[in-house]
């Protein structure tokens, strides 16, 4: 049936209270109740035009068609909506907003779907959502999408729901009450529970009320996490299991607010030496509030910076966990160039080095192991700092978290695992505190790099014969060792003679057989720390402006002059690898290029993009690029 038709067909029985209206203006209210202007956004998304008939409306929303043309008028009274009637096609209706659209900043709210669109946001608009949503999508070219998830509002920082509500109205620019409604059921999940000291000096478990504590706490708690019962709304905790108790309640869809009263340690006066961006200083109030977090941002926004501004706030002795030694460097260096401590008051801890001092940096490796956890657990920290925190989750790593101290930071760039497992991130570490990286490209305080998929050809038919008669991780590996990416990294390189490149590779042997084409160095975890640190030294001060990079590149080394990365096989792996390889060159200075070589017609092209979609989603703008042959032939045929 079209649409014409249906708007002829026969009106459908009216309801008592629709026969027997007091006035008109009293109808017009009914049906505004029934029918918002949100109603007409959700029935527009659904029929994928800003243009209604009221035959559309009735279908998407599952209403009849007289409730939606009712719906409509009293829309149109308001002023929401405008009505036309077109020949020969039906009444129609439309945004009034429509008309306006590239004037000014444009807010939908989806209560159904919980999800908030926004064209041409402000900063203020930007920095109120992200209180208490999640940035999906903000490419911008279809307007940036929010997404409110039960997380995000547990995580909101506010210490009261009406100050929470404030922040939404001032965001969204109205009133959404079925929204706000869901917001107010998991704001009072968010305080259904906590963990205190008590005067005895042990862990006790607080429920709201008996019912919450016997139908949630008690049937997923066990003598592993508590003693026994104190009372119908306290449980005695037994030492060791607050982070499993966090976990297992955050799963159940309950988090926990820890008021634990944790020793902090010596007192350590830390001055910061550097002035701090706004949106740092808006982290570190926020961790402030909360005692706990893990501040996300893109590469090159200053999460270590901002990490010991909030050293400086604790004023307590302070133990920072790194991935790998050469991490413990830089960050025994960072701390004594940008704060006021000494080279005497920070330790390095790991295989080559064992100091335990006021400010200690330690590998997660071997603050896990057995013989040396004692070294840490006797000292009293006042803040312990998960750096690329992601990893925590991990069953090696996260021993690390059982060390107790009165405050928490994690930093990452990408807080996502493959395995699903990035919520205890925020239940062993503390919630999450960022920016959007949209409004840090904006600011200019990072640079927007330009993104390149090359779908490049095979090298050679031996390669292209191997990769058809394999099957399964086989096939991926013969795809990202494709030789004819050399000639494509070495047209790269001409292309941008000036540049400071990185090449990224996932395969020792597709690492060294680059090095030795290109001539520079490989680095990969085989390479001896000494000469590491040798070659990036020269990578810094440009005596080298090429190096080839195995998995040790994702994280942990400080590149800030890199300016060109070309991925030669290694987003496969995962969205957080691909984040941490682009984000490489995201530095305050502009003009910073990424390329990712996928051999054309594989398995690898179907990753490369997968991956950087995650990117899109942050607001970084990927382009596509199919070489017929490689730029070296071409030139070699004189094309």
């Amino acid at each position: 049936m079209t649409d014409e038709s249906a708007d002829e067909s026969p009106k459908q029985p009216l309801s008592e209270s629709q026969e027997q209206p007091t006035d008109e203006s009293a109808d017009d209210e009914s049906a505004a109740e029934t029918f918002s202007l949100a109603d007409f956004h959700d029935a527009s998304q659904e029929a994928g035009r800003p243009v209604l008939t009221a035959a559309a409306a009735a279908r998407a929303l599952e209403i009849t068609q007289d409730e939606a043309r009712e719906g409509l008028e009293a829309l149109t009274a308001h002023g929401d909506v405008e009505r036309l009637s077109v020949e020969p096609d039906p009444v129609v209706w439309y945004p009034s907003e429509l008309e306006d659209l590239t004037d000014r900043e444009r807010v939908v709210v989806f209560p159904k779907r919980r999800e908030v669109i926004v064209d041409r946001p402000d900063q203020f608009t930007r920095a109120q959502l992200a209180q208490f949503a999640h940035l999906a999508d903000g490419n911008g070219e279809q307007g940036y999408r929010y997404v409110l998830r039960a997380e995000d509002i547990w995580q909101a920082p506010h210490d009261t729901f009406e100050g929470l509500c404030r922040t939404m109205r001032q965001a969204l620019g109205q009133r959404s009450e079925p929204l706000e409604e869901w917001v107010e059921s998991q704001w009072d999940r968010a305080h259904q529970f906590r963990l205190t000291t008590h005067e005895d000096g042990y862990t006790v478990l607080e429920a709201k009320s008996p019912e919450v504590m016997g139908n949630v706490a008690r049937q997923k708690l066990d003598e592993e996490h508590v003693h026994a019962p104190i009372s119908d709304t306290e449980d005695w905790v037994r030492e060791g299991a607050e982070a499993a108790i966090k976990r297992l309640l955050y799963e159940a869809g309950y988090p926990v607010q820890d008021h634990r009263e944790l020793e902090s340690g010596e007192d350590l006066s830390i001055d910061l030496e550097i002035e701090l961006r706004g949106y740092q200083q808006t982290w570190i109030d926020r961790f402030a509030e909360s005692g706990e977090g893990v501040f996300v941002g893109p590469p090159g926004s200053g999460k270590t910076v901002a990490a010991m501004g909030a050293m400086a706030h604790v004023g307590g002795e302070t133990l920072v966990l790194v991935p790998s030694r050469d991490l413990v460097r830089q960050w025994a260096d960072a701390v004594v160039e940008y704060t006021s401590l000494k080279p005497e008051q920070v330790g390095q801890y790991h295989g080559g080095r064992k100091e335990v001092r006021p400010v200690t940096i330690a590998t997660y490796q071997i603050a896990g192991m057995d013989r040396h956890r004692s070294l840490f657990d006797d000292r009293q920290w006042g803040l312990v700092v998960f750096d690329e925190c992601q990893h925590v989750p991990s069953d090696i790593y996260r021993r690390s978290t059982h060390l107790q101290s009165r405050h928490r930071l994690g930093l990452s760039a990408s807080p996502i695992r493959e395995d699903d497992r990035q919520t205890e991130i925020f239940t062993l570490v503390g919630p999450p505190i960022g920016t959007d990286w949209e409004a840090l490209f904006e600011a200019g305080f990072v640079a927007e790099p330009e993104l390149e998929i090359r779908y490049v050809p095979w090298g050679d038919d031996e390669q292209r014969n191997a990769y058809a008669s394999a099957d399964g991780r086989e096939r991926y590996r013969i795809a990202a060792k494709n030789r004819g990416k050399v000639d494509d990294v070495r047209y790269l390189l001409s292309a941008h003679p000036d540049a400071k490149a990185l090449v990224f590779v996932d395969y020792l042997e597709q690492g060294r057989d680059l090095a030795a084409a290109l001539d520079v160095p490989f680095l990969s975890g085989e390479t001896p720390h000494h000469e590491r640190r040798r070659r990036l030294e020269e990578f810094r001060t440009n005596e080298r402006d090429v190096l080839v990079l195995s998995r040790i590149g994702d994280e942990g080394i400080d590149l800030p002059t890199a300016d060109l990365a070309i991925v030669a096989s290694g987003l496969g792996g995962s969205r957080r690898q691909g984040t941490q390889r682009a984000g490489r060159t995201m530095r305050p200075a502009g003009g910073a290029l990424v390329y990712v070589l996928a051999t054309r017609g594989t398995r690898e092209e179907d990753f490369a993009r997968k991956q950087l979609q995650h990117l899109g989603r942050k607001g970084l703008t990927v382009r596509e690029q199919t070489l017929e042959q490689t730029e070296s032939e071409s030139e070699e045929k004189g094309e």
